[in-house]
């Protein structure tokens, strides 16, 4: 068989062409330090490490909305203990308010210093983060969530949370709406009691103590109503449980001896003072008796800014700030749980950045038994490559050589 001349160059162009792809593709491979170039090269390990890389950019992912996510929350937490400060000082002036010795134009100045703590501490519940999203308005950043109306303050945000995907199956909130902060007490809140507005004695109350949680009215509201026999004189009062329905008394009219406790529910009060016939006081847990912070610092400057005209009115405003006290108090307690909450997510997310880091070496450690290139093998290879495109060159030279034509003169 004929074998024609152009059928030697073709082979020999071809065997040229391959050897020099191969050796092409091993100095790729030793430029990159990887293996698998193409899925050619290795299709499972190709498959393999394609899902390995999609899983490593997911834990990235992860990572990123870690770090947006401990951001918003080291924010949320100075702003807190913006607030906590706040709360702090006004809790120093009502027990300053509190002075008896006081003139009107010293209660004055307490109110005007309350006031101004109170637009501090409205400033901070409305506070963003520098790009015009709000703190506390939940999933409405973009407006402020309280705003001033009829005289107090309304919340207009809601109560949803804004939540990352922060790794595979957690999904964390990166904030607290207002109400939480703001209008909410915790659930183990001190109870509050509050003297009936129409009061016209001097009865001045203590702080409640606790002194019986176990008592099966623990946890009800009661309305304490004093009460002058026209004929004798003698006051007594009487409590009324208002939690059941309909309302019912609790025990019978007890005799009222200024100095003595009051105990109800697991609840004990020291009265002082003389009440009028009629006047009432309210024992209630902190949910029912105002959770707002902002319209409990104003009860308290009124109080302030009330005239004080006999021991009546010194009574009436030294009840109306020990009641400010404690529910401050309750707020304050409040905030705190809040910003112990904030800083157990951050807690978390420092555990969630370690687990992830952890992964991302798993991934990286995977990757590399699948792609990494064995340089020994690969050297050896690359001249074993160079060696046979060095013989296919010279075996091209030769088929140069088998022609007729070199033999004419």
């Amino acid at each position: 068989m004929r074998v024609a001349t152009s059928t030697f160059y073709q082979l020999g162009l071809a065997a040229m062409n391959g050897q020099q792809s191969s050796l092409l593709h091993t100095q790729q491979q030793l430029g990159t330090g990887r293996r698998v170039l193409t899925p050619s090269d290795d299709p499972v390990a190709a498959t393999r490490a394609l899902s390995v890389s999609q899983a490593r950019g997911v834990n990235g992912q992860y990572a990123a909305s870690r770090t947006q996510a401990n951001n918003n929350l080291a924010l949320e937490e100075k702003t807190l203990q913006s607030i906590i400060t706040t709360i702090q000082n006004i809790q120093t002036k009502l027990v300053n308010g509190g002075n008896g010795t006081m003139s009107p134009e010293d209660r004055a100045a307490v109110a005007t210093e309350l006031e101004s703590n109170y637009k501090q501490l409205l400033g901070l519940a409305n506070a963003d983060d520098g790009n015009g999203e709000y703190l506390f308005a939940g999933t409405k950043s973009g407006t402020p969530p309280f705003i001033s109306s009829n005289g107090g303050v309304e919340y207009v945000g809601d109560t949803n949370s804004q939540l990352l995907q922060v790794d595979v199956a957690r999904q964390m909130a990166i904030g607290d709406h207002g109400r939480d902060v703001f209008l909410s007490v915790t659930g183990s809140a001190n109870y509050v009691l509050k003297a009936g507005a129409a009061n016209e004695g001097n009865v001045r109350y203590s702080a409640l103590s606790v002194t019986n949680p176990s008592d099966p009215l623990y946890g009800h509201n009661f309305d304490v109503t004093f009460a002058i026999d026209g004929v004798t004189g003698e006051t007594t009062y009487s409590v009324m449980d208002n939690t059941v329905v309909p309302p019912a008394a609790v025990g019978t009219p007890t005799p009222y001896v200024s100095g003595e406790s009051i105990t109800v529910g697991g609840i004990s009060v020291t009265l002082t003072g003389t009440p009028a016939d009629g006047d009432t006081m309210r024992i209630a847990p902190a949910r029912e008796m105002g959770t707002d912070v902002f319209a409990n610092i104003q009860s308290a400057i009124d109080a302030l800014r009330s005239p004080v005209l006999n021991d009546a009115d010194q009574a009436a405003l030294d009840n109306a700030l020990a009641t400010a006290t404690r529910q401050m108090s309750n707020s304050l307690d409040n905030v705190l749980t809040v910003r112990a909450s904030v800083g157990a997510r951050m807690n978390e997310l420092d555990a969630l950045d370690t687990i992830g880091e952890n992964r991302d070496l798993n991934y990286e450690g995977t990757l590399t038994n699948l792609q990494s290139l064995d340089y020994a093998a690969a050297i050896t290879e690359y001249y074993q490559r160079s060696t046979a495109l060095q013989a296919a060159q010279q075996s091209f030279i030769q088929i140069q050589g088998m022609n007729l034509f070199k033999f004419l003169r």
